[in-house]
């Protein structure tokens, strides 16, 4: 997984170099999960709002339009403290646009300090509480280690499980059954 050094794969580039400085300093400020809480609460917004997605990506507004129209956001979201400052630190260095990226390499350095295996699972719909722990419970078994799991529902798989976990995944939906049938009487013909 290292590529210069410790960093993985995500710290690489600007967004990387960014997001491991933003973990240094929070670290030794002992706010690593402070900021990785307000660092989530900036990325829902980004993921809900268009308009913020467009201030974001858009190399139109200047480095001052940027920052003041961030720094209002963060007041009015109640995001302060070390998360803030390095928000508008990207919008003044003009680097807003690979905030989500500096966002996801924080995440994924805040995860491999505490030993946390990131595991990706895709279901047809949504599974109850139980079901979900039941997950969880089960990919520790197999990592050794504690799981950050990110779900996604996705109908197309029409039931089943694909779960990505590191280099390995495994494809347990529906439609792949279904499409390997279909292969396999092609090939009976």
């Amino acid at each position: 997984m290292a590529q210069n050094g410790s960093e993985g794969p995500l710290l690489a580039g600007v967004a990387g170099r960014y997001a491991l400085a933003l973990y240094e300093l929070a670290h030794d400020q002992g706010q690593v999960d402070d900021v990785a809480k307000n660092l989530d609460a900036f990325d829902a917004l980004y993921r809900e709002s268009d308009d913020l997605r467009r201030l974001v990506r858009s190399p139109a507004y200047s480095a001052a339009e940027q920052t003041a129209a961030i720094g209002a956001l963060l007041d009015r979201a109640g995001i302060s403290g070390l998360a803030a400052n390095f928000i508008k630190l990207t919008a003044a260095n003009r680097r807003l646009f690979a905030l989500p990226g500096m966002i996801r390499a924080y995440r994924e350095k805040v995860r491999e300090s505490k030993g946390i295996i990131r595991a990706e699972v895709r279901v047809a719909e949504k599974p109850s509480d139980a079901v979900i722990e039941d997950i969880k419970a089960s990919l520790r078994d197999v990592a050794k280690s504690e799981i950050d799991l990110d779900l996604y529902i996705d109908p197309s798989l029409i039931g089943g499980i694909v779960v990505k976990m590191g280099s390995r995944m495994v494809d347990a939906s529906l439609r792949t059954k279904l499409n390997s049938i279909r292969l396999a009487m092609r090939e009976a013909r």
